[in-house]
């Protein structure tokens, strides 16, 4: 899961350690050379003035030229302990020093499905966090780098949160959900998934067959209600999907139902009439949350669709599935911030039980976890 990216991050991280330490390594054999430079020239400095000093006819490899190579000694012992000092400076981290690897971050994450604008605004993170960051000689910068990409990941997951099960709680009865999407992203299967969750904390369930249009839609949905013995509302093949959840809504509010989960037909977001059909949904149901559901492995695509979705019909958050399956995570650090509006669960599997709560910090920790070697 997410293991491209994953890697990608990492290579990151390990290019500026590298890069970091290659330039305390010049810098500290520069600083030598100065040393030793400078140390040599005060030690002929004091020959000179010992020469200058000595009687005449004394012997030079006597008590003055003692002194001599007793100045040599400690100069050069000077030098020794400015190079050993040089483990305990400070060093800044320069911006030209990470104009490379900030390129190369920005193409990992653009290969890896990250929409442009949210790309840019993880690089900007990283580089205002590390440009001006002090640090010792020869000390591993991988930590620093780690917790600046964290902190970028982290902005661009920082949306109004919308937690899903406080609001299932507190919400008035019964709570309308209607979930939208396009065709073959797992959406049924995601009602699903909720279907079962909210039945196993002691909600009671009512499905809307909202899905009118596409051929086994309805039969699909049926499968689902008998496997989690809860009531499923549905019409003939072609009927009004408003009509359809509109009853579901009615039947839930008689007979005391806690939630009513509405399946509509998948569509592709640029269908002028389907997206229509949903402005109607909207007008005639209210619902008290629109959930976008898209597969992880869409990337950019899942980021787009998301947008022209919200626009057709406000969405309160989104669920992306076959995230076991994405190696990339584009979509997964994307979609957020693109719509606004938060990631609310994650699919992991084909089984009722494999859907997860989305946790941003869940995320950030799978993204910026070591390699295993």
């Amino acid at each position: 899961m997410f293991d491209s990216l994953k890697k990608r991050l990492n290579q990151f991280k390990d290019s500026i350690s590298k890069q970091e330490n290659e330039l305390d390594e010049a810098e500290f054999e520069n600083a030598d050379v100065t040393a030793t430079n400078k140390g040599a020239e005060e030690a002929r400095s004091e020959r000179q003035s010992l020469d200058a000093t000595r009687p005449l006819g004394q012997d030079p490899d006597k008590p003055q030229l003692q002194s001599a190579r007793s100045l040599k000694e400690r100069d050069t012992s000077a030098v020794a302990k400015q190079g050993t000092s040089k483990a305990f400076f400070e060093r800044e981290i320069k911006q030209k020093d990470l104009e490379e690897p900030l390129w190369e971050l920005e193409m990992a994450l653009l290969e890896s499905d990250v929409a442009m604008s949210v790309t840019e605004g993880i690089v900007r993170t990283v580089s205002d966090d590390l440009v001006g960051k002090k640090r010792k000689w020869r000390q591993d910068v991988g930590g620093l780098v780690n917790d600046a990409l964290r902190d970028g990941i982290e902005r661009v997951l920082d949306v109004n949160g919308l937690d899903f099960d406080s609001f299932i709680q507190r919400a008035a009865k019964p709570v309308t959900i209607v979930f939208t999407g396009i065709n073959g992203t797992g959406k049924t299967t995601t009602i699903a998934k909720i279907a079962h969750r909210l039945k196993f904390q002691g909600y009671s369930i009512v499905l809307a067959a909202g899905d009118t249009y596409r051929a086994g839609a309805l039969e699909q949905i049926e499968r689902h209600a008998e496997n989690l013995g809860v009531k499923l509302i549905k019409h003939q093949q072609g009927a009004d999907p408003a009509a359809v959840i509109y009853d579901a809504v009615q039947y839930a509010r008689a007979k005391h139902k806690d939630v009513v989960l509405a399946d509509t037909a998948g569509r592709i977001h640029t269908n002028v009439n389907l997206m229509n059909q949903l402005k109607k949904i909207e007008r005639v149901i209210n619902a008290d949350l629109v959930i976008f559901v898209d597969e992880a492995l869409a990337g950019n695509d899942a980021v787009e669709r998301a947008l022209q979705f919200n626009t057709a019909m406000p969405i309160d958050g989104s669920i992306l599935t076959k995230v076991d399956a994405d190696s990339k995570g584009g979509a997964a650090i994307s979609i957020a911030r693109a719509t606004g509006k938060p990631i609310l669960f994650l699919g992991v599997g084909q089984g009722y039980e494999d859907i997860i709560k989305f946790d941003p910090e869940w995320l950030i920790n799978r993204l910026l976890e070591e390699e295993s070697t």
